[in-house]
């Protein structure tokens, strides 16, 4: 599916205002970096062992970050759609190996901008930097709220409380990623979702 130049402006627009307003001249300087690109379902973005080159916006498609163990064993981090940000933002933030794969899980339509761009314009738009920085604060709230949920929910408080920040994630995303990402196994999953009010 593709948008319109306007409509992918309006849509990028919406997001950076959520975090953090910035003036017409930044944000057009900040909106050019970005150029269109398109994934397939179950494309690889960033592999792990990688440095995160860039800074992804999703227009349109389903994407995930993961972790993999030696064995093959997947956990799934978090997932990024149509209005979010997206990519392996401490790899990118550290230029170091990253140790997640970022994977668009459907067929996918984004704009992407290289971090180097991304550095050398922050030294002429201050306030570039403050929109990432408030950015990272606001995922790195996320990660802590997240981590509070493995260690002190059960699976059906964690699956009440990722229904709660995004109501529609059972439309659009596999019951298989679902289950992995609350840790259960995939076969329980339904019985949850029935044990569950929604």
């Amino acid at each position: 599916m593709m948008i319109s130049d306007a409509s992918h402006k309006l849509l990028f627009k919406q997001t950076v205002d959520g975090i953090y307003s910035l003036s017409d001249e930044d944000f057009d300087a900040f909106f050019e970096l970005f150029k269109p690109f398109s994934a397939k379902r179950k494309e690889i973005l960033t592999y792990s062992g990688t440095v995160e080159k860039n800074l992804f916006y999703i227009i349109d498609g389903l994407h995930r970050m993961y972790y993999s163990d030696e064995n093959g064993r997947e956990a799934t981090i978090l997932f990024s759609y149509s209005g979010n940000f997206g990519g392996v933002l401490d790899s990118m933030m550290s230029q170091r190996a990253s140790i997640f794969f970022y994977e668009a899980i459907s067929p996918s339509v984004f704009l992407r901008a290289s971090f180097q761009q991304i550095e050398l314009l922050i030294q002429t738009r201050p306030a570039i930097e403050i929109l990432l920085r408030k950015g990272l604060i606001s995922a790195f709230s996320g990660v802590l709220e997240r981590l509070v949920e493995l260690q002190c929910f059960s699976s059906e408080e964690k699956f009440r409380q990722l229904l709660k920040r995004s109501p529609h994630i059972l439309q659009i995303v596999p019951h298989k990623y679902l289950a992995n990402y609350i840790g259960i196994d995939a076969s329980n999953f339904s019985k949850l979702i029935n044990s569950v009010q929604i």
